[in-house]
């Protein structure tokens, strides 16, 4: 029962911090840059076209974000929050190192880490995967 509450906890917070993350990207939110102002940054980092790419990376924290917090389809939810994690470490902070204070890709691995974690073991008992399946 205690893990059940852990995983809730930890989907809770991972979940609902991407999806803040997707609403910057998509709408603006929470002081972000929306699509164009996203879709710019993505294309000085030779990530191409922009735009597309930027309503891709939103929708896969928004609705990852979404299905990662209430625990439904959790693997698929997972692998969407790993992927945006592993792209951001490759083309945004691996070159700074290790070390977040450097804008480096500590963080990001903890959530990669956090993500392919929980998509592993499951979503627990307070979820709707345990609901539905």
């Amino acid at each position: 029962m205690l893990v059940d509450l852990g995983l809730l906890l930890i989907r809770l917070v991972i979940g609902l911090s991407f999806m803040a993350h997707g609403a910057q990207k998509l709408f603006g939110s929470f002081g972000g840059h929306g699509i164009k102002g996203t879709g710019g940054f993505f294309e000085s980092i030779g990530i191409k076209p922009g735009v597309a790419m930027a309503v891709l990376a939103g929708l896969a924290e928004f609705a990852g974000g979404a299905f990662f917090a209430a625990g439904f389809l959790t693997p698929l939810a997972g692998a969407a929050l790993a992927g945006t994690m592993l792209i951001a470490i490759v083309k945004v902070h691996g070159p700074n190192g290790f070390w977040a204070a450097q804008n480096g890709y500590e963080f990001n691995l903890t959530l990669l880490a956090v993500a392919i974690g929980v998509a592993l073991t499951g979503a627990g008992a307070y979820s709707l995967d345990a609901l539905f399946f």
